[in-house]
């Protein structure tokens, strides 16, 4: 080889593997991934528009269908109101820092039932109010270890329980209406919330909060004791089969309005009234922070099918301080003995024989509720789908289920003061708390999504019709009618047609 043949030999192997170089180095920026989005990339700002109507065949006397709150007012329009969320959503998989936030509020009837204590309160003198659903800043921590394999989430501020199936936001309901479960058990929460992605399968979640539909410091905690609030999350079948498991646990009944005992005001002889407590609630009569109320859920979500849906949901309430003598004009129960020696010809109520305090339990009884509901969905197609929902739920003392029909009476009786427009099985039922009532409820209806026209912000219109029987299966009568059908304007059952229309719309 001669000598003057090795520079252009070299020369050819070096074009070639920069040749060679380059094309590597282009395949791959041809499937490199996209850069990831900016923050602010995925903003959204959404909500939509809520209105119906509850038709209710027994035509009860005061509107109220009992054992309703979103749609508690029978026969007449429903603005259950207009949702406005502004979220920069987490990316729970991310392998770095994430960072989010979710502010959202709403104007409607709805708002009645939804409030947090210490926020909005009595702003709005009408059934049409106004406060925040949820207002929180998230957090992913890709903190990766052997408990903790897809890192943790946190979220600190108001935001939605994680008990039950059904929710608040409306467009994620297959029904307008809700069922006992979700009426009757937590809505909202002040505080922080952990979740752990132990596995791809697996999430622990943990916290604490202030209690339900409470803020944070008077008047918004109604009686400054913490709760818990957490459970587990099972992902199984790829996606298609989920259990969710969450408990709420802390003292629920408020101080700030009550009734106070002092024996040596009266004169008494030591111990012979010993029911002094300062700020006793008539809910209990009680120190409220020696009670607890527990709401407890299993739901599970099973994808039989692309177009099937089964769900299950299971409920366990109970309320250690629940005080039968709060409907006696708040009496201490540990104090019966007492005034029945002081009043011995008094009658607790009609047909009772005098000192029927003394038959009483001397401690709070509490009371419990324990439910299931059973929803089944079929997709017809895109604009189709027909959904149904068995329910039995029993309420043992006729303590959870009641009616705050009025425009303040929830918020009233979050902050324990009087609630005169609030119905209660013993208000018209004397001998209510003792036997309980267990309710069932048939509901069958559609999720209807026609088609439209593009427009400019609507996205999409929403139609849920459907028809609903409630009972009693214990002989009890806890719902309201017509004052013509019988003298005390209470009957067995109710039937109802009840329909919703939900306009959602985009703003970013």
């Amino acid at each position: 080889m001669k000598w003057y043949s090795l520079p252009l030999i070299t020369a050819f192997t070096l074009a070639a593997t920069m040749a060679g170089a380059a094309d590597v180095a282009n395949k791959k920026a041809a499937v490199a991934p996209p850069p990831p989005p900016k923050w602010l990339d995925t903003l959204t700002v959404d909500g939509y528009v809520e209105g119906g109507v509850a038709m209710n065949f027994n035509q009860p006397w005061n509107n109220v269908n009992w054992g309703h709150l979103y749609t508690i007012d029978s026969n007449q329009p429903i603005f259950n109101g207009a949702v406005l969320t502004v979220m920069r959503p987490l990316d729970p998989k991310s392998d770095h820092y994430d960072f989010g936030f979710k502010a959202q509020i709403q104007v409607g009837e709805d708002m009645r039932f939804n409030h947090v204590i210490g926020t909005t309160d009595y702003w709005i003198p009408s059934r049409t109010q106004i406060g925040p659903l949820e207002a929180n800043v998230q957090a992913h921590l890709p903190w990766k270890s052997f408990i903790s394999e897809g890192g943790v989430d946190i979220k600190a501020g108001i935001f939605p329980t994680y008990n039950g199936a059904e929710v608040m936001y409306a467009k994620d309901n297959l029904f307008y209406s809700h069922s006992y479960i979700f009426n009757f058990g937590p809505f909202l929460h002040t505080g922080v919330m952990t979740t752990t992605h132990v596995r791809e399968w697996l999430d622990v979640y943990a916290g604490v909060t202030t209690g339900v539909n409470t803020f944070i410091g008077y008047p918004g905690d109604n009686n400054a004791a913490p709760a818990f609030h957490g459970g587990v999350g099972l992902n199984l079948l790829e996606g298609n089969l989920t259990i969710m498991g969450f408990v709420h646990s802390g003292p629920e009944n408020p101080k700030q309005f009550g009734v106070a005992y002092n024996p040596d005001a009266l004169g008494l002889p030591p111990g012979i009234f010993p029911g002094a407590w300062p700020n006793t609630p008539f809910a209990c009569v009680c120190n409220p922070n020696s009670t607890n109320r527990t709401f407890a859920n299993l739901t599970t979500t099973w994808k039989v099918t692309e177009n099937l849906t089964l769900i299950t949901d299971m409920a366990f309430n109970r309320e250690s301080g629940n005080n039968p003598a709060s409907s006696f004009g708040g009496i201490p129960q540990n104090a019966y003995g007492f005034y029945n020696g002081f009043f011995p010809d008094f009658v607790a109520a009609p047909g009772w024989p005098a000192n029927a305090l003394s038959y009483l339990p001397q401690y709070p009884k509490g009371a419990e509720s324990y439910a299931i509901a059973q929803y089944a969905s079929y997709k017809v197609n895109d604009i189709f789908k027909i959904n149904g929902r068995v329910e039995y739920y029993r309420d043992t003392a006729n303590f959870f289920v009641s009616a705050p029909a009025g425009y303040y009476d929830a918020a009233n009786a979050f902050h324990g003061y009087p609630c005169p427009t609030c119905f209660f099985r013993s208000t018209f039922d004397p001998n209510a708390a003792n036997h309980g009532t267990s309710y069932l409820a048939l509901t069958a209806g559609m999720t209807i999504t026609p088609e439209l026209p593009k427009l400019p912000i609507i996205t999409g219109m929403i139609l849920r019709p459907e028809f609903r029987w409630d009972t009693s299966v214990n002989g009890t009568t806890p719902f309201f009618r017509g004052l013509n059908y019988n003298g005390n304007g209470l009957s067995r059952s109710q039937g109802m047609f009840n329909m919703d229309v939900i306009i959602p719309f985009s703003l970013l």
